[in-house]
Protein backbone atom coordinates (compact mmCIF):
# COMPACT_ATOMS: atom_id res chain seq x y z
CA UNK A 1 0.00 0.00 0.00
CA UNK A 2 1.40 3.18 -0.78
CA UNK A 3 1.98 5.78 2.19
CA UNK A 4 -1.07 8.16 1.38
CA UNK A 5 -3.60 5.55 1.18
CA UNK A 6 -2.21 3.73 4.08
CA UNK A 7 -2.52 7.34 5.77
CA UNK A 8 -5.92 7.58 4.79
CA UNK A 9 -6.72 4.23 6.46
CA UNK A 10 -5.14 4.88 9.42
CA UNK A 11 -6.28 7.90 9.92
CA UNK A 12 -10.05 7.04 10.02
CA UNK A 13 -8.93 4.11 12.27
CA UNK A 14 -6.60 6.29 14.30
CA UNK A 15 -4.27 3.37 13.65
CA UNK A 16 -0.26 4.58 12.90
CA UNK A 17 1.59 2.22 10.95
CA UNK A 18 5.76 1.77 9.85
CA UNK A 19 4.52 4.51 6.53
CA UNK A 20 3.55 7.46 9.00
CA UNK A 21 6.23 7.24 10.90
CA UNK A 22 8.22 7.22 8.12
CA UNK A 23 6.87 9.86 6.46
CA UNK A 24 5.82 11.85 9.56
CA UNK A 25 7.28 15.19 8.34
CA UNK A 26 4.63 14.92 5.65
CA UNK A 27 1.92 15.30 8.89
CA UNK A 28 3.54 18.01 11.21
CA UNK A 29 0.25 18.37 12.85
CA UNK A 30 1.07 14.79 14.68
CA UNK A 31 3.96 14.01 17.03
CA UNK A 32 4.67 10.12 15.91
CA UNK A 33 7.38 9.11 17.77
CA UNK A 34 9.89 10.13 20.37
CA UNK A 35 11.90 12.52 18.91
CA UNK A 36 8.95 13.48 15.93
CA UNK A 37 10.97 11.99 13.44
CA UNK A 38 13.52 8.67 13.09
CA UNK A 39 16.32 10.81 12.39
CA UNK A 40 16.08 12.45 15.59
CA UNK A 41 15.73 16.43 14.47
CA UNK A 42 12.90 17.07 17.02
CA UNK A 43 11.66 19.50 14.39
CA UNK A 44 8.20 20.59 13.78
CA UNK A 45 7.26 21.47 10.32
CA UNK A 46 4.64 23.49 11.57
CA UNK A 47 5.03 27.40 10.84
CA UNK A 48 1.72 29.38 12.63
CA UNK A 49 4.14 30.30 15.44
CA UNK A 50 6.77 32.82 14.59
CA UNK A 51 9.13 35.12 16.40
CA UNK A 52 6.41 37.74 15.21
CA UNK A 53 3.73 36.16 17.06
CA UNK A 54 5.06 33.75 19.62
CA UNK A 55 4.02 36.40 22.70
CA UNK A 56 0.84 35.46 22.60
CA UNK A 57 0.93 32.14 23.54
CA UNK A 58 -1.06 31.05 26.78
CA UNK A 59 -1.80 28.02 28.22
CA UNK A 60 -4.76 26.15 26.90
CA UNK A 61 -4.65 23.10 28.95
CA UNK A 62 -2.43 21.50 31.74
CA UNK A 63 -2.77 17.83 33.20
CA UNK A 64 -1.42 16.55 37.02
CA UNK A 65 0.90 14.15 36.27
CA UNK A 66 1.63 11.13 39.16
CA UNK A 67 4.98 12.60 39.76
CA UNK A 68 7.81 14.74 38.45
CA UNK A 69 7.74 14.24 34.85
CA UNK A 70 10.30 13.50 31.80
CA UNK A 71 7.72 12.48 29.49
CA UNK A 72 7.92 13.49 25.78
CA UNK A 73 4.82 13.00 24.58
CA UNK A 74 2.92 10.99 21.50
CA UNK A 75 -0.04 12.87 19.99
CA UNK A 76 -1.90 10.95 16.94
CA UNK A 77 -5.21 12.26 15.46
CA UNK A 78 -6.43 14.37 18.44
CA UNK A 79 -5.30 11.47 21.05
CA UNK A 80 -2.14 12.47 23.20
CA UNK A 81 -0.61 9.35 24.88
CA UNK A 82 1.87 9.97 28.34
CA UNK A 83 3.86 7.59 30.51
CA UNK A 84 4.83 8.02 34.06
CA UNK A 85 6.87 5.35 36.25
CA UNK A 86 5.14 2.64 35.34
CA UNK A 87 2.20 4.29 34.00
CA UNK A 88 0.35 5.56 30.78
CA UNK A 89 -2.94 7.65 30.09
CA UNK A 90 -4.60 9.13 26.74
CA UNK A 91 -5.76 12.35 26.76
CA UNK A 92 -7.89 14.33 24.53
CA UNK A 93 -5.88 16.86 22.93
CA UNK A 94 -8.21 19.60 22.81
CA UNK A 95 -9.16 19.53 26.91
CA UNK A 96 -6.71 17.14 28.26
CA UNK A 97 -9.61 15.06 29.74
CA UNK A 98 -8.69 11.15 30.43
CA UNK A 99 -9.50 8.69 27.84
CA UNK A 100 -8.05 5.74 29.79
CA UNK A 101 -5.55 5.19 31.97
CA UNK A 102 -3.05 2.20 32.67
CA UNK A 103 -0.72 1.71 35.75
CA UNK A 104 1.41 -1.22 36.82
CA UNK A 105 2.04 -2.02 40.34
CA UNK A 106 5.88 -1.73 41.14
CA UNK A 107 7.27 -4.58 43.30
CA UNK A 108 7.92 -4.28 46.60
CA UNK A 109 11.72 -4.99 46.51
CA UNK A 110 12.00 -2.88 43.90
CA UNK A 111 14.89 -0.29 43.80
CA UNK A 112 16.14 2.64 41.88
CA UNK A 113 19.99 2.49 41.61
CA UNK A 114 21.57 5.73 40.50
CA UNK A 115 18.23 7.09 38.31
CA UNK A 116 15.26 8.51 39.29
CA UNK A 117 11.91 6.98 38.85
CA UNK A 118 10.64 8.70 35.67
CA UNK A 119 9.71 7.75 32.52
CA UNK A 120 10.35 9.88 29.28
CA UNK A 121 7.20 8.73 26.94
CA UNK A 122 5.63 5.90 24.91
CA UNK A 123 6.34 4.67 21.41
CA UNK A 124 2.75 3.76 18.88
CA UNK A 125 2.94 1.28 15.89
CA UNK A 126 -0.18 0.32 14.29
CA UNK A 127 -2.82 0.18 16.95
CA UNK A 128 -0.86 -0.48 19.65
CA UNK A 129 1.05 1.96 22.77
CA UNK A 130 4.32 0.68 23.97
CA UNK A 131 5.44 1.36 27.27
CA UNK A 132 8.98 0.60 29.50
CA UNK A 133 8.62 -0.52 32.51
CA UNK A 134 11.04 0.43 35.53
CA UNK A 135 10.90 -2.92 37.02
CA UNK A 136 11.99 -4.23 33.24
CA UNK A 137 9.01 -5.32 31.16
CA UNK A 138 8.02 -3.98 27.92
CA UNK A 139 4.53 -3.33 27.28
CA UNK A 140 2.30 -3.34 24.63
CA UNK A 141 -1.46 -1.84 24.90
CA UNK A 142 -4.33 -1.07 23.17
CA UNK A 143 -4.47 2.37 21.66
CA UNK A 144 -8.01 2.97 21.89
CA UNK A 145 -8.67 1.35 25.22
CA UNK A 146 -5.90 0.85 27.23
CA UNK A 147 -5.65 -2.44 27.50
CA UNK A 148 -2.73 -4.23 27.80
CA UNK A 149 -2.32 -6.83 24.92
CA UNK A 150 1.17 -8.89 25.81
CA UNK A 151 3.79 -8.10 28.74
CA UNK A 152 7.38 -9.29 27.66
CA UNK A 153 10.01 -9.80 30.69
CA UNK A 154 13.31 -7.90 29.62
CA UNK A 155 15.16 -8.61 32.49
CA UNK A 156 15.27 -8.95 36.15
CA UNK A 157 15.15 -6.02 37.90
CA UNK A 158 16.35 -7.76 40.98
CA UNK A 159 20.00 -7.55 40.06
CA UNK A 160 20.02 -3.64 39.08
CA UNK A 161 18.01 -3.95 35.45
CA UNK A 162 15.45 -1.01 35.05
CA UNK A 163 14.03 0.71 31.89
CA UNK A 164 12.87 4.67 31.88
CA UNK A 165 13.12 5.00 28.12
CA UNK A 166 10.96 5.64 25.60
CA UNK A 167 11.27 2.59 23.58
CA UNK A 168 11.53 2.99 19.48
CA UNK A 169 9.48 1.17 16.96
CA UNK A 170 10.56 0.53 13.80
CA UNK A 171 9.01 -1.93 10.85
CA UNK A 172 7.37 -4.35 13.09
CA UNK A 173 9.75 -3.63 15.83
CA UNK A 174 10.06 -1.98 19.04
CA UNK A 175 13.33 -1.55 20.34
CA UNK A 176 14.39 -0.60 24.14
CA UNK A 177 17.25 -0.74 26.05
CA UNK A 178 18.08 -0.68 29.98
CA UNK A 179 19.44 1.91 32.94
CA UNK A 180 21.09 0.30 35.60
CA UNK A 181 24.83 1.07 34.62
CA UNK A 182 25.50 2.16 38.32
CA UNK A 183 24.22 -1.39 39.19
CA UNK A 184 27.27 -3.77 37.96
CA UNK A 185 24.83 -4.97 34.66
CA UNK A 186 25.87 -5.52 31.36
CA UNK A 187 23.82 -3.56 28.79
CA UNK A 188 21.85 -4.25 25.33
CA UNK A 189 19.35 -3.38 22.84
CA UNK A 190 16.73 -5.12 22.22
CA UNK A 191 14.07 -5.60 19.55
CA UNK A 192 10.80 -7.12 20.12
CA UNK A 193 7.74 -8.29 17.75
CA UNK A 194 4.82 -5.82 17.44
CA UNK A 195 2.59 -7.98 17.70
CA UNK A 196 3.62 -10.93 19.78
CA UNK A 197 6.35 -9.16 22.55
CA UNK A 198 8.42 -12.12 21.64
CA UNK A 199 12.32 -10.89 21.58
CA UNK A 200 13.56 -10.78 17.83
CA UNK A 201 17.59 -9.80 18.75
CA UNK A 202 19.67 -9.03 21.89
CA UNK A 203 23.10 -6.56 20.97
CA UNK A 204 25.47 -6.78 24.01
CA UNK A 205 27.09 -3.50 24.85
CA UNK A 206 29.54 -5.35 26.23
CA UNK A 207 31.44 -8.22 23.73
CA UNK A 208 31.19 -11.71 25.56
CA UNK A 209 34.66 -14.14 25.22
CA UNK A 210 35.34 -14.47 21.64
CA UNK A 211 33.48 -11.68 20.34
CA UNK A 212 35.02 -8.63 18.88
CA UNK A 213 36.21 -5.89 21.52
CA UNK A 214 36.79 -8.07 24.74
CA UNK A 215 39.91 -8.01 24.42
CA UNK A 216 39.37 -4.11 25.46
CA UNK A 217 38.38 -5.73 29.20
CA UNK A 218 40.28 -7.53 31.39
CA UNK A 219 39.53 -10.69 33.24
CA UNK A 220 36.08 -11.15 34.34
CA UNK A 221 35.31 -7.24 34.44
CA UNK A 222 32.95 -7.65 31.34
CA UNK A 223 30.50 -9.57 33.24
CA UNK A 224 29.72 -6.20 35.40
CA UNK A 225 30.87 -3.13 32.74
CA UNK A 226 27.84 -1.64 32.68
CA UNK A 227 26.99 0.01 29.02
CA UNK A 228 23.31 0.91 29.64
CA UNK A 229 21.45 2.24 26.98
CA UNK A 230 18.63 4.41 28.60
CA UNK A 231 18.15 7.01 25.93
CA UNK A 232 16.05 6.17 22.80
CA UNK A 233 18.19 5.78 19.61
CA UNK A 234 17.35 7.19 15.77
CA UNK A 235 17.12 5.20 12.80
CA UNK A 236 17.87 5.85 8.95
CA UNK A 237 14.61 3.73 6.98
CA UNK A 238 16.53 3.70 4.17
CA UNK A 239 19.43 1.66 5.19
CA UNK A 240 18.05 -0.29 8.11
CA UNK A 241 20.44 0.82 10.47
CA UNK A 242 19.65 1.76 14.02
CA UNK A 243 22.10 3.94 15.71
CA UNK A 244 22.25 3.61 19.78
CA UNK A 245 23.96 5.67 22.22
CA UNK A 246 25.95 3.71 24.93
CA UNK A 247 26.63 4.38 28.59
CA UNK A 248 29.67 4.50 31.02
CA UNK A 249 31.91 1.60 32.01
CA UNK A 250 31.17 0.08 35.25
CA UNK A 251 32.67 0.63 38.05
CA UNK A 252 32.17 4.56 37.20
CA UNK A 253 35.02 6.75 38.66
CA UNK A 254 37.63 3.73 39.85
CA UNK A 255 38.95 1.95 36.79
CA UNK A 256 41.57 0.01 37.76
CA UNK A 257 40.00 -3.14 37.38
CA UNK A 258 39.21 -2.48 33.70
CA UNK A 259 42.33 -1.43 32.01
CA UNK A 260 41.42 -0.65 28.00
CA UNK A 261 39.15 1.12 26.21
CA UNK A 262 36.24 -0.73 27.33
CA UNK A 263 34.19 -1.62 24.47
CA UNK A 264 31.78 -0.38 23.17
CA UNK A 265 31.00 1.96 26.78
CA UNK A 266 30.71 5.66 25.71
CA UNK A 267 29.87 4.68 22.02
CA UNK A 268 27.87 5.12 19.30
CA UNK A 269 26.63 1.78 17.77
CA UNK A 270 24.71 1.43 14.11
CA UNK A 271 22.65 -1.93 14.10
CA UNK A 272 20.96 -3.66 11.03
CA UNK A 273 17.47 -3.14 12.68
CA UNK A 274 16.51 -6.99 11.46
CA UNK A 275 19.48 -8.60 13.09
CA UNK A 276 20.92 -6.74 15.82
CA UNK A 277 24.21 -6.74 14.46
CA UNK A 278 27.06 -4.44 14.84
CA UNK A 279 27.90 -2.63 11.49
CA UNK A 280 30.21 -0.23 13.07
CA UNK A 281 30.93 1.64 16.13
CA UNK A 282 32.80 5.21 17.57
CA UNK A 283 33.79 5.41 20.90
CA UNK A 284 34.21 8.91 22.26
CA UNK A 285 35.50 8.23 25.56
CA UNK A 286 37.86 4.87 25.92
CA UNK A 287 38.43 4.16 29.25
CA UNK A 288 35.69 6.69 30.80
CA UNK A 289 36.01 7.50 34.44
CA UNK A 290 33.87 10.55 35.02
CA UNK A 291 30.38 8.79 34.05
CA UNK A 292 30.28 10.30 30.76
CA UNK A 293 27.29 8.36 29.16
CA UNK A 294 26.87 8.77 25.69
CA UNK A 295 23.42 8.55 25.96
CA UNK A 296 22.12 10.98 23.95
CA UNK A 297 19.76 11.02 20.51
CA UNK A 298 21.60 10.47 17.71
CA UNK A 299 21.08 13.11 14.98
CA UNK A 300 20.83 12.03 11.28
CA UNK A 301 21.45 14.72 8.60
CA UNK A 302 23.07 15.45 4.87
CA UNK A 303 25.65 18.02 4.52
CA UNK A 304 28.07 19.00 1.89
CA UNK A 305 31.87 18.31 3.16
CA UNK A 306 34.26 19.64 1.20
CA UNK A 307 31.92 19.88 -1.86
CA UNK A 308 30.70 16.02 -1.71
CA UNK A 309 27.47 14.79 -0.21
CA UNK A 310 27.42 13.22 2.89
CA UNK A 311 25.00 10.81 4.86
CA UNK A 312 26.12 12.44 8.53
CA UNK A 313 25.18 11.96 12.39
CA UNK A 314 26.04 14.17 14.84
CA UNK A 315 26.20 13.89 18.85
CA UNK A 316 26.81 16.36 20.90
CA UNK A 317 28.94 14.98 23.69
CA UNK A 318 28.51 14.25 27.49
CA UNK A 319 32.35 14.89 27.57
CA UNK A 320 32.02 18.62 25.91
CA UNK A 321 33.28 17.99 22.62
CA UNK A 322 30.75 17.91 19.54
CA UNK A 323 31.34 15.22 17.16
CA UNK A 324 30.20 14.56 13.11
CA UNK A 325 30.43 10.65 11.98
CA UNK A 326 29.93 9.66 8.20
CA UNK A 327 26.69 7.22 9.36
CA UNK A 328 27.08 4.81 6.73
CA UNK A 329 30.76 3.97 7.98
CA UNK A 330 31.27 5.06 11.66
CA UNK A 331 34.38 7.21 9.76
CA UNK A 332 34.91 10.62 12.12
CA UNK A 333 34.49 13.62 9.97
CA UNK A 334 34.89 16.40 12.61
CA UNK A 335 35.25 17.18 15.92
CA UNK A 336 35.60 20.22 18.46
CA UNK A 337 34.74 21.21 22.13
CA UNK A 338 31.12 22.98 22.91
CA UNK A 339 31.75 23.34 25.92
CA UNK A 340 34.37 24.02 28.44
CA UNK A 341 36.45 21.07 29.11
CA UNK A 342 39.91 20.69 31.05
CA UNK A 343 40.55 16.85 30.57
CA UNK A 344 41.64 16.47 27.00
CA UNK A 345 44.10 18.68 24.80
CA UNK A 346 41.69 18.03 21.38
CA UNK A 347 40.58 15.48 19.07
CA UNK A 348 43.25 13.38 16.74
CA UNK A 349 42.48 12.92 13.48
CA UNK A 350 40.26 9.92 14.19
CA UNK A 351 38.33 11.38 16.68
CA UNK A 352 39.99 10.28 19.35
CA UNK A 353 40.65 12.03 22.78
CA UNK A 354 43.91 13.46 23.72
CA UNK A 355 43.89 13.01 27.40
CA UNK A 356 45.63 15.46 29.39
CA UNK A 357 47.64 13.81 32.79
CA UNK A 358 46.55 14.16 36.00
CA UNK A 359 42.74 14.03 34.86
CA UNK A 360 41.85 11.12 36.27
CA UNK A 361 39.89 10.98 39.46
CA UNK A 362 42.05 10.44 42.59
CA UNK A 363 41.51 9.71 46.44
CA UNK A 364 41.97 13.33 47.39
CA UNK A 365 39.92 14.84 44.51
CA UNK A 366 40.64 15.97 40.88
CA UNK A 367 39.24 19.02 39.58
CA UNK A 368 37.89 18.08 36.17
CA UNK A 369 35.04 19.88 33.57
CA UNK A 370 32.59 19.52 32.97
CA UNK A 371 31.28 17.69 35.63
CA UNK A 372 29.43 13.73 36.12
CA UNK A 373 26.27 14.78 34.64
CA UNK A 374 28.65 16.16 31.54
CA UNK A 375 28.31 19.34 29.40
CA UNK A 376 24.76 18.13 28.33
CA UNK A 377 23.17 14.77 29.13
CA UNK A 378 19.84 12.67 28.16
CA UNK A 379 18.02 15.80 27.29
CA UNK A 380 17.47 15.83 23.20
CA UNK A 381 18.90 18.85 21.37
CA UNK A 382 17.13 20.17 17.55
CA UNK A 383 18.05 20.03 14.28
CA UNK A 384 16.83 22.91 11.92
CA UNK A 385 16.82 21.51 8.27
CA UNK A 386 16.38 25.44 7.45
CA UNK A 387 19.44 26.68 9.31
CA UNK A 388 21.23 23.90 9.24
CA UNK A 389 21.90 24.32 12.68
CA UNK A 390 21.93 21.92 15.63
CA UNK A 391 20.67 23.60 19.13
CA UNK A 392 21.82 22.05 22.23
CA UNK A 393 21.23 22.77 25.95
CA UNK A 394 24.67 23.03 27.56
CA UNK A 395 25.45 22.95 31.41
CA UNK A 396 29.11 24.68 32.37
CA UNK A 397 29.83 23.32 35.92
CA UNK A 398 32.71 21.30 37.12
CA UNK A 399 33.30 18.47 39.42
CA UNK A 400 35.63 17.50 41.85
CA UNK A 401 35.88 13.88 41.35
CA UNK A 402 37.05 11.14 43.87
CA UNK A 403 38.40 7.53 43.61
CA UNK A 404 37.55 4.87 46.05
CA UNK A 405 37.59 0.68 46.51
CA UNK A 406 34.73 -0.72 44.11
CA UNK A 407 33.40 -4.11 45.20
CA UNK A 408 30.37 -5.58 43.26
CA UNK A 409 27.36 -6.95 44.77
CA UNK A 410 23.94 -7.51 42.90
CA UNK A 411 21.69 -4.88 42.56
CA UNK A 412 23.81 -2.18 44.88
CA UNK A 413 26.01 1.07 44.08
CA UNK A 414 28.59 0.36 41.65
CA UNK A 415 30.67 2.78 41.44
CA UNK A 416 34.29 2.81 42.79
CA UNK A 417 33.82 6.77 44.18
CA UNK A 418 32.01 9.91 43.62
CA UNK A 419 32.34 13.75 43.02
CA UNK A 420 31.81 17.14 44.67
CA UNK A 421 30.72 19.92 43.62
CA UNK A 422 33.31 23.20 43.33
CA UNK A 423 32.93 25.37 47.03
CA UNK A 424 32.11 28.85 45.97
CA UNK A 425 30.92 27.59 42.18
CA UNK A 426 27.88 28.87 40.44
CA UNK A 427 26.55 26.51 37.87
CA UNK A 428 25.19 27.83 34.85
CA UNK A 429 24.17 27.22 30.83
CA UNK A 430 23.32 28.43 27.24
CA UNK A 431 20.85 27.10 24.76
CA UNK A 432 23.52 27.06 21.81
CA UNK A 433 23.38 27.09 17.99
CA UNK A 434 26.04 25.04 16.31
CA UNK A 435 26.58 24.88 12.89
CA UNK A 436 25.40 21.06 12.02
CA UNK A 437 28.05 20.14 10.02
CA UNK A 438 31.30 21.89 11.56
CA UNK A 439 29.97 22.47 15.32
CA UNK A 440 31.21 26.12 15.18
CA UNK A 441 28.88 28.15 16.99
CA UNK A 442 26.58 30.50 16.05
CA UNK A 443 24.93 32.12 18.91
CA UNK A 444 24.41 31.28 22.57
CA UNK A 445 21.75 32.28 25.17
CA UNK A 446 22.74 32.43 28.41
CA UNK A 447 21.00 30.63 31.43
CA UNK A 448 21.37 31.37 35.14
CA UNK A 449 21.38 27.92 35.91
CA UNK A 450 22.52 24.50 34.41
CA UNK A 451 19.65 23.56 32.43
CA UNK A 452 17.66 19.86 32.57
CA UNK A 453 15.19 20.52 29.25
CA UNK A 454 15.50 19.55 25.78
CA UNK A 455 15.17 21.79 22.80
CA UNK A 456 12.11 21.81 20.21
CA UNK A 457 13.39 23.87 16.73
CA UNK A 458 10.21 24.79 14.03
CA UNK A 459 9.56 25.44 11.08
CA UNK A 460 8.27 29.13 12.15
CA UNK A 461 12.01 30.08 12.81
CA UNK A 462 11.90 29.32 16.74
CA UNK A 463 13.44 27.62 19.10
CA UNK A 464 11.50 26.00 22.22
CA UNK A 465 13.31 25.28 25.50
CA UNK A 466 13.45 25.47 29.44
CA UNK A 467 15.08 25.74 32.57
CA UNK A 468 15.28 24.33 36.12
CA UNK A 469 13.67 27.04 37.51
CA UNK A 470 11.05 26.21 35.35
CA UNK A 471 11.22 29.22 32.30
CA UNK A 472 9.98 27.67 29.59
CA UNK A 473 10.93 29.80 26.71
CA UNK A 474 10.85 30.52 23.12
CA UNK A 475 14.06 31.96 20.85
CA UNK A 476 14.79 33.17 17.09
CA UNK A 477 16.63 30.40 15.85
CA UNK A 478 18.30 32.53 13.76
CA UNK A 479 19.77 34.96 16.35
CA UNK A 480 18.77 33.78 20.09
CA UNK A 481 17.01 36.35 20.43
CA UNK A 482 14.38 36.11 24.00
CA UNK A 483 10.88 36.17 22.54
CA UNK A 484 8.77 34.95 25.31
CA UNK A 485 8.34 32.75 28.52
CA UNK A 486 6.34 31.48 30.68
CA UNK A 487 6.69 30.30 34.71
CA UNK A 488 5.48 26.87 35.15
CA UNK A 489 6.44 26.60 38.71
CA UNK A 490 8.10 23.41 38.20
CA UNK A 491 11.75 22.49 37.25
CA UNK A 492 11.91 21.37 33.28
CA UNK A 493 13.37 18.31 32.61
CA UNK A 494 11.39 16.73 29.69
CA UNK A 495 11.52 17.64 26.07
CA UNK A 496 8.67 19.89 24.37
CA UNK A 497 6.82 18.91 21.52
CA UNK A 498 4.88 20.45 18.78
CA UNK A 499 0.87 19.46 16.91
CA UNK A 500 -2.00 21.13 16.09
CA UNK A 501 -5.42 20.90 17.68
CA UNK A 502 -8.31 21.99 15.46
CA UNK A 503 -5.45 23.34 12.89
CA UNK A 504 -3.93 25.72 15.35
CA UNK A 505 -0.21 24.67 16.29
CA UNK A 506 0.29 24.01 20.09
CA UNK A 507 3.97 22.98 21.53
CA UNK A 508 3.45 20.87 24.93
CA UNK A 509 6.31 20.59 27.72
CA UNK A 510 6.30 19.07 31.03
CA UNK A 511 7.48 20.52 33.94
CA UNK A 512 7.56 19.78 37.84
CA UNK A 513 4.35 17.65 38.01
CA UNK A 514 2.41 19.51 35.43
CA UNK A 515 2.03 18.77 31.77
CA UNK A 516 1.12 22.23 30.01
CA UNK A 517 -0.14 22.41 26.56
CA UNK A 518 0.33 26.19 25.02
CA UNK A 519 -1.24 27.92 21.98
CA UNK A 520 -2.38 31.28 21.02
Amino acid sequence: MKWWAALLCASAFGQVPYERIVNAAREPGNWLTYSGSYMGHRFSGLTELTPANVASLRVKWAYQMESRAEVSPIVVDGVMYVTGPNSAAALDVHTGRQLWTWKRTLPKDYQSIGFGRVNRGPAILDNQVFVATLDCYLVALDARSGLERWSTKVEDYKVGYSMTLAPLAIRGKVLVGVSGGEAGIRGFVDAYDARTGERAWRFHTIPGPGEPGHDTWSEESWKTGGGSTWVTGSYDPETNLVYWGIGNPGPDWNADSRPGDNLYTCSLVALDGDTGKLKWHFQFTPHDSHDWDSTHVPVLFESQIRGTPRKLVAIANRNAFYYVLDRTSGEFVAGRPYAKQTWAKGLDDRGRPLVLPNTEPSEQGTLVWPNLNGATVWFSPAYSPQTQWLYVAVREIASIYFKRHAEYKPATFFAGGGEASVPGSEPSGAIRALDAATGQMRWEFPMHSAPWAGVLATAGGLVFSGSDEGNFFALDARTGKALWEFQTGGGIAANPVSFTIDGKQCVAIAAGRVLYVFAR
